[in-house]
C-alpha cells in the first residue's frame, strides 16, 4: 500500500528570528508545524526532519563567503548551522517535538563540507538512508514538505522529491503527489513567493495550505 511522508526542512535555531541565517516568521513556522505533526502526525508513516550540517573548518566548497567577500545570499552565505553548536540545533518548537516523538521523528543531516539544500541530499541518521534512494524505491502516495526556507531548501527539497520519480500522481508505480504546505514555510525573498509557486506548480509541486 502506497505510504505517505512528511520532510520538514531545516526548522533550526539559525535559520529563526536571532540566528545567523533568520528567517522572517522562522519561529512561527515552526510553533505551526509542531502544533500540525501533534493532529495529523498520524497520518503519515514517516516523518523526517532535516538538518543543515555545515563544517566549521572549511568554507564548505564556497557555501560560506569568507572575509572580505560579503554574501550574495544566492550562493553564499553568512556562517550558519555548523555541526554541534546551538545554531545548527533544531528551533526549540522542533527539539520538544523531536522528545515527544522518539524515534518517529527521523533526523536527516545533509551539507558537512558541502553546499547542500535538497533534503534529498542528506542521510537518516539512525539508519544511514539515503533520503533520496528512500524516496527514489518507496512507494508513495504523498508526500509533503515544509519549514525553512521557502525559497531555498524547501524548494530544492521539493523539486527533488519529483526528480527522484515522486510527483506523477499518486499510486503505486506512478510516483507520489508531492505537496508544499505554504502556510508552513516561510521565504528569505517574500517578494519572489509568487513566481516560485508558479515554477514549483509547472514542475509537478502542488502548493497548498495545510
Amino acid at each position: 500500500m502506497p505510504s505517505r511522508m512528511l520532510i520538514i526542512v531545516d526548522v533550526q535555531n539559525d535559520f529563526c528570528e536571532g540566528g545567523a541565517l533568520g528567517v522572517e516568521g522562522g519561529a512561527g513556522v515552526a510553533a505551526r508545524i509542531a502544533s500540525l505533526v501533534r493532529s495529523q502526525g498520524e497520518r503519515y508513516d514517516r516523518i523526517l526532519a532535516s538538518q543543515d550540517w555545515h563544517r566549521g573548518d572549511t568554507d564548505n566548497g564556497g557555501h560560506f563567503a569568507v572575509p572580505p567577500a560579503a554574501p550574495d545570499f544566492a550562493d553564499t552565505w553568512p556562517v550558519h548551522c555548523v555541526a554541534e553548536t546551538t545554531g545548527a540545533a533544531l528551533h526549540p518548537e522542533m527539539a520538544a517535538l523531536a522528545e515527544e516523538l522518539g524515534e518517529r521523528l527521523e533526523i536527516v543531516q545533509k551539507g558537512y563540507g558541502i553546499p547542500s539544500y535538497s533534503a534529498l541530499e542528506g542521510t537518516v541518521v539512525a539508519t544511514g538512508e539515503s533520503v533520496q534512494q528512500l524516496i527514489a524505491d518507496g512507494d508513495w502516495a504523498q508526500i509533503d514538505v515544509v519549514g525553512l526556507a521557502y525559497d531555498f531548501c524547501v524548494r530544492a527539497t521539493a523539486l527533488g522529491a519529483v526528480g527522484a520519480g515522486a510527483g506523477a500522481g499518486a499510486g503505486s508505480g506512478g510516483g507520489a503527489s508531492v505537496r508544499v504546505l505554504s502556510d508552513l514555510t516561510a521565504a528569505v525573498h517574500p517578494a519572489g513567493v509568487p513566481a516560485l509557486a508558479r515554477e514549483l506548480a509547472d514542475s509537478g509541486v502542488e502548493v497548498a495550505a495545510s
